[in-house]
């Protein structure tokens, strides 16, 4: 029982001392900088956020035509402009579960102290990422490491973007099927895409925190793998390093 208390005791007091060393804000209202780039990091960076944004933007735009063909009661319609989400769903999760994989590889070999932003998880709406909260906002309030703290943010992400996109597929196929008008299924369809975009969002953000922590050499890596990434379905290139 002794050990019990004394390791319950020694968590409150972890996260105490954390909040006070990053001078951490409530829930959601944390201030954060974003890095600033260099001109030639920002041009490793600014391809990759393009790509995933013009994903997202069409995305959006697909599922919205869906909503508005459901809110027009044409339902074969509706799960026809569905079914064309379903592969921008899909591109934009190969290219931002590659870019989680990509900064997870990376994150060992930087030097120094990695800023971390703090993920708001109650602005998610969907019950695959509501799951992960608790348990994430535990271990960051424990964690010291700044690395350590960024590498629990890459694994919440990845395994919240698998979550999002199993139960996305799932409901998209069989809401087809049956061809399902109900509130229930769109407005799970609603939160799965909110989510998503969310979370493409935030690794953007620790996209561009890890790349201003690269060494030239790193960035330099780092570049051609992106490239490699963005080869299928390529809109635009990633500029190398200028030696």
């Amino acid at each position: 029982m002794q050990w019990v208390i004394g390791g319950l005791v020694l968590a409150a007091v972890a996260m105490l001392l954390h909040r006070v060393l990053y001078m951490e804000a409530p829930t959601g209202a944390q201030v954060w900088v974003v890095p600033a780039l260099s001109e030639e990091l920002q041009a490793i960076y600014q391809p990759m956020a393009e790509e995933i944004e013009a994903c997202a933007t069409i995305l959006s735009v697909t599922l919205n035509e869906a909503f508005g063909e459901r809110g027009a009661n044409r339902h074969e319609m509706a799960w026809q402009n569905v079914h064309l989400a379903v592969g921008e769903w899909e591109r934009l999760t190969e290219l931002v579960v590659g870019l989680q994989n990509l900064l997870s590889k990376f994150l060992p070999t930087t030097t120094g102290v990695v800023p971390v932003r703090y993920v708001a998880t109650c602005n998610f709406k969907s019950q695959p990422v509501i799951e992960y909260e608790g348990l994430y906002e535990f271990l960051d309030g424990v964690l010291f490491s700044s690395k350590r703290r960024f590498s629990l943010q890459l694994r919440l992400m990845l395994r919240a973007t698998a979550a999002l996109s199993e139960e996305f597929r799932r409901a998209c196929r069989d809401g087809a099927l049956t061809l399902d008008p109900s509130d229930e299924l769109w407005t799970r369809l609603d939160y799965y895409f909110h989510d998503f975009d969310l979370i493409a969002k935030e690794t953007l953000l620790a996209f561009r925190t890890l790349l201003a922590c690269q060494s030239v050499d790193g960035a330099q890596r780092l570049a051609l793998e992106l490239q490699i990434l963005l080869e299928r379905g390529l809109r635009v290139c990633v500029s190398p390093l200028s030696q």
